[in-house]
């Protein structure tokens, strides 16, 4: 397990590198160093373990980078190529059509629902086969309330999943990313936990999804759709910074607090029907973040 892991940990240097750097010119040379491997061995070990050479996926973070600069501002194709290290804007343009099957000006008018790079820690998927866990004492776990106006939420459903990983073996991995590539959305996609009054029959509790406004009229991703969410509030669990590799401990101290909590002790009680319960990406530099619907509690 120790040589495993020296692996899991070089080519967690790889990808941190280039998801810092990606607007540079990145060497086979410069990766290496970052994995402290020879540059044949560390070119072995990323495409063993990420599926992908180091170079494929650089593209693709540069790409998905570029896409939401095409969505998001008003910088020329050329500016927007340059800076994803691109030399040339027909460069640019080839390669951004290949990966997308739609050129960067075309997106940049009609910005359709597309598959966004979405970055997973490898050290965070093979920590999760790793038995026993730390417990982090002493941990605290911040809660308050907000409201949600009335809005829609674009949604994939599973089949059975309860939970994320076994949502991604149903439907795949890609969710996240197309879900972060429509524009016009209200907050960060979210892994959601759908009332029983919100489910299909056949389909999941657990799914992923991203709110948008009421009068949202984007295109919406071919196997999603689209429901209306009414107003509601939530109670919001948030767990402190952690170590990234360390998101499974922290997911499990919020969960623990939600089990503990009794919100009728604040004023408040929990409404599982009036909206899905949510969680965020977990973010070490931010903490862990759930939140589950409440009303105000009456005696």
């Amino acid at each position: 397990m120790a040589e495993n892991w020296e692996k899991i940990n070089a080519v967690q240097r790889m990808q941190d590198y280039i998801v810092l750097h990606y607007q540079e010119e990145i060497t086979l040379q410069d990766l290496a160093k970052a994995a402290s491997y020879s540059p044949w061995h560390a070119l072995r070990v990323f495409s063993e373990l990420i599926g992908k050479t180091p170079f494929e996926y650089l593209r693709v973070v540069r790409l998905s980078e570029a896409a939401k600069s095409l969505r998001d501002t008003r910088k020329s194709v050329l500016d927007i190529a340059l800076e994803s290290a691109f030399g040339s804007h027909e460069g640019f343009t080839k390669a951004f059509s290949r990966e997308f099957a739609i050129t960067p000006r075309k997106y940049r008018e009609e910005s359709p629902p597309l598959q966004f790079f979405s970055y997973y820690p490898i050290h965070q998927y093979y920590k999760l086969f790793e038995e026993g866990t730390k417990t982090m004492s002493s941990a605290i776990v911040f809660t308050q309330v907000i409201e949600r106006p009335e809005r829609k939420l674009i949604l994939k459903r599973g089949i059975k999943a309860t939970e994320y990983f076994a949502y991604c073996e149903e439907v795949g991995c890609e969710v996240w990313g197309i879900l972060e590539s429509i524009k016009g959305a209200l907050h960060e996609s979210t892994g959601i936990w759908l009332p029983e009054n919100m489910r299909k029959p056949g389909t999941s509790e657990y799914c992923q999804a991203v709110e948008v406004p009421v009068d949202f009229s984007g295109d919406i991703p071919d196997g999603f759709e689209i429901i209306n969410l009414p107003a509601c509030k939530y109670m919001i669990f948030h767990g402190e910074p952690f170590e990234d590799e360390n998101f499974r401990e922290a997911i499990d101290i919020v969960w623990d607090a939600v089990k503990r909590y009794n919100p009728k002790h604040f004023g408040w009680d929990w409404a599982p029907d009036d909206g899905p319960r949510f969680q965020l990406a977990p973010v070490g530099k931010r903490g862990y973040i759930e939140g589950l619907p409440v009303r105000e509690y009456k005696n």
